[in-house]
């Protein structure tokens, strides 16, 4: 499943709240949704059961805090919840390197380039709300965000077990 095939799939109910419009928040969401597979790859092979239902709620509290945060009236309320999706998101990208023993490469690699995405658009949306920059070190191994289109359409699959 790519983006584009993904996103008219997505129910009304979800698409007409004005959430909808937060890009990090559509991109969690899809995250979501094609993670499915790699966690159902990871739950069955016994070493990395547990790992499997860490990553799962990590990717799911990603835009569950964007959510949260997006329905509190203050900025100072909002920029807590949207730390908290940042938070998630960096410790998904954990959790897809650990499980890069079971996903292989082509997924490992797409969704960690997919969460510096998202990790990416929630540092830029947490000074927007706390009115003062982020006081972050540039990482000495800067990674090369892969441009967000060849993400969103070359989604790699988890190969099924023979």
């Amino acid at each position: 499943m790519n983006y584009p095939d993904w996103f008219p799939t997505v129910p009304a109910a979800i698409t007409g709240d004005p959430l909808w419009k937060v890009e990090a928040y559509r991109l969690s969401l899809f995250l979501a949704d094609i993670g499915w597979k790699d966690i159902t790859k990871l739950v069955s092979d016994k070493r990395t059961m547990a790992l499997s239902d860490q990553l799962y709620r990590a990717i799911g509290s990603i835009s569950a805090n964007l959510a949260e945060g997006y329905s509190k009236s203050s900025g100072k309320d909002r920029v807590r919840f949207y730390e908290y999706s940042l938070g998630s998101a960096r410790e998904t990208r954990g959790w897809y390197y650990k499980a890069r023993h079971i996903l292989g490469d082509a997924v490992t690699n797409h969704r960690l380039q997919f969460t510096a995405q998202i990790i990416r658009l929630l540092m830029t949306m947490i000074p927007d709300q706390r009115e003062v920059t982020l006081r972050e070190e540039p990482a000495e191994n800067e990674i090369t965000l892969t441009d967000l289109d060849t993400l969103l359409f070359a989604v790699p699959e988890v190969m099924r077990d023979p």
